[in-house]
Order: C-alpha cells, then structure tokens, then sequence
C-alpha cells in the first residue's frame, strides 16, 4: 500500500506573473505526436497570423463605418442578419457585426496551423477573409464615389 505524500496544501501559485510568464514563453509550438501533424493544438501562434487577424478586425469597423455612410445615401444592406440589426441600433449593430468577426476570427486562429478539409490550411482562409474584406472595402469606397454623382 501507498501512504498519501500529498498534504492537501496546492504549491502551485496563480499569480498574474506566472501567467506573463506562460504567454512569454509558451510551452506547445507545435505538436508533440506524430498524430498531432494532423489537428496540432498549440499555445504559441505567429506575430504574422496575429497581424493579420488585427487589420481583419480593423477592416471589419471601417466596413460598418461605411456601410452606415452608405445607408444614408441610400444604400440598402446586403447582410440579411445585420440587416436585423441597422434599423434598431447602431451600437448593437457595431457590437453584433464586430462580436461575429472576432468570434471567427477565433476559431480560425485556433485552428490555423490544422488542414480544414483535410486539404485547405486554415491559415490560407485567414489570408482570404483579409482579402475578401480589402475587395470589400474597396468596392465600398468606389459605391461612395458614384454615389454623389447619381
């Protein structure tokens, strides 16, 4: 038999130190399993897909911005679900629109370094959303030209 060595005392601190700690030097960079090839789960993501995920971010607040500079010329949303939300409240459209965003955005980061599909690297659908929003807003932009003319 064992005799319990434990003392019921936990040893281990949660200080906010040790969570700098853990974020400044992470543990899990890649998988450790020939298994974890596949569906690697991490700690650690690259300055490169936060960037990325930021000016996502940030694209989102220029589109609502123009959206809403959009619908007072005349514009009508496209967007049925934030369509839902214009007529009601800016803030919680503003909210609603940048809440989903981030929310993906999320996902998408935890499983950036997985195969979605089995073929499509996450990572390659991050660099598209960053793209389908930089063709957005340009289509945005040029709607807010042609508008004044009309």
């Amino acid at each position: 038999m064992h005799s319990e060595r434990r003392s019921g005392v936990e040893r281990r601190k949660r200080t906010l130190a040790a969570y700098w700690r853990g974020a400044r030097n992470p543990r899990r960079r890649d998988g450790r399993r020939p298994a974890d090839q596949i569906y690697p789960i991490v700690d650690w993501h690259s300055a490169r897909i936060f960037a990325v995920v930021l000016t996502i971010l940030t694209l989102c607040v220029v589109d609502g911005v123009l959206t809403v500079m959009l619908l007072s010329m005349g514009a009508i949303e496209a967007n049925p679900v934030m369509a839902y939300f214009l007529p009601h409240n800016l803030g919680w459209f503003a909210t609603v629109k940048l809440s989903l965003t981030a929310l993906g955005m999320l996902v998408l980061v935890g499983c950036s370094r997985m195969r979605l599909f089995r073929s499509l690297p996450a990572e390659a659908v991050i660099h598209g959303v960053l793209l389908c929003y930089v063709l957005l807003i340009c289509h945005e932009i040029r709607l807010l030209r042609l508008i004044p003319e009309l």
